[in-house]
């Protein structure tokens, strides 16, 4: 074993070891998704059932960090389920369910979490082709988490030659390998639609509301950071056939931030009776660096393409932080799908589409 793998071992095994011994400051983070825009559900539970038609499915997959760790890459997967049913005259019920996964690294680190969500949305004020609404919503989830103890490397476990001895002590006390919580979350959503091609709207949420023990070891309380979710975004059509979409979302948890910002481009490429649309975009990511201050994450690039009730989206993350030396500016791409379901009851143009 060469000087540099040995290098490399080692500072993979601390970098390990320090991830474990602080669950607060980091397994307390929360996954993400570039294309934000396309998972309503896991974004704010205000957002469930806002759309134009009555039944919308939603799956998404990320796969990060691949040209670091290989196999061990991190993967992250989600469906999704709303429908949206007409309450008196102008208001609407909004019921989801998501189901969203995420295994990382190694020790396949897992989180899987089955959540239950449920909106009301108020029209303010309107007419019947363009309104105004205020949306409140909530969710609650059960979660597991697990970690597989017998696939990790310690610091305390190496030879001194840059070997790993299994049989050395490691000096950590980890007795939960595999447990549940429980998860709630709240949000709040305006939005306004100014007819069928233009929309604006804004909204906010806070997830883990409950703060939940989330430490594999039983003698010690590691609480969840609540997480604090602010997104705005809208569709401006500029022609009649050329449009802006522009998004924005921030998460702050913890001493945590980030910030995912841009704009696609939209082509209208349908009929009166058919829609079609491309869409492609540029977006730009921030997140805090300890004591760094906020700097540059990722740099994403994004299409999509819109077939009536049917829609697919894929973006590539170009890494730009510090780590770029190690992934080569490569990050993590994502794959987006939905398919609604219209039927009869269809009051107009009320929601903007996401």
């Amino acid at each position: 074993m060469n000087l540099s793998t040995r290098i490399l071992l080692l500072a993979k095994t601390v970098i390990l070891s320090a991830w474990l011994m602080t669950p607060a400051t980091v397994q307390a983070q929360d996954i993400h998704y570039s294309q934000f825009y396309m998972a309503p559900l896991f974004l704010n539970p205000a957002m469930t059932g806002v759309m134009n038609c009555n039944h919308r499915v939603i799956v998404n997959y990320r796969n990060q960090w691949a040209s670091v760790l290989r196999s061990n890459a991190f993967n992250t997967y989600s469906v999704s389920y709303d429908n949206k049913m007409p309450v008196g005259r102008y208001d609407y019920l909004g019921v989801g369910v998501n189901v969203w996964g995420d295994r990382a690294g190694s020790g396949n680190f897992s989180t899987l979490k089955f959540q239950g969500s449920l909106s009301y949305a108020k029209r303010m004020s309107g007419t019947r082709t363009s309104g105004h609404y205020l949306v409140a919503g909530a969710d609650i989830g059960i979660v597991q988490r697990s970690l597989d103890f017998n696939a990790l490397q310690w610091g305390t476990q190496h030879d001194g030659d840059g070997g790993w001895d299994p049989t050395r002590p490691s000096y950590e006390n980890f007795d939960r390998s595999n447990f549940f919580y429980p998860d709630l979350s709240a949000g709040l959503l305006w939005f306004s639609v100014f007819d069928a091609d233009n929309n604006l709207y804004v909204g906010g949420a806070f997830n883990h509301v409950n703060r939940a023990n989330v430490s594999f070891n039983s003698e010690k309380q590691e609480l969840m950071y609540s997480k604090f979710t602010i997104h705005a975004g809208g569709e401006f059509q500029l022609s009649n056939n050329f449009g802006l979409v522009p998004g924005a979302v921030v998460f702050l948890q913890g001493p945590s931030m980030e910030i995912n910002a841009g704009t696609s481009f939209k082509f209208d490429l349908g009929t009166n009776r058919l829609y079609q649309a491309f869409l492609v975009g540029t977006w730009m990511r921030f997140a805090n660096k300890l004591d760094s201050g906020i700097l540059a994450d990722a740099f994403i690039l994004s299409t999509r393409f819109d077939y009536d009730r049917f829609g697919v989206g894929f973006s590539y993350d170009l890494n730009v932080s510090s780590l770029s030396n190690a992934s080569n500016n490569q990050g993590g791409f994502e794959l987006a799908a939905f398919y609604k379901i219209c039927g009869p009851e269809r009051r107009g143009v009320y929601c903007p589409s996401f």
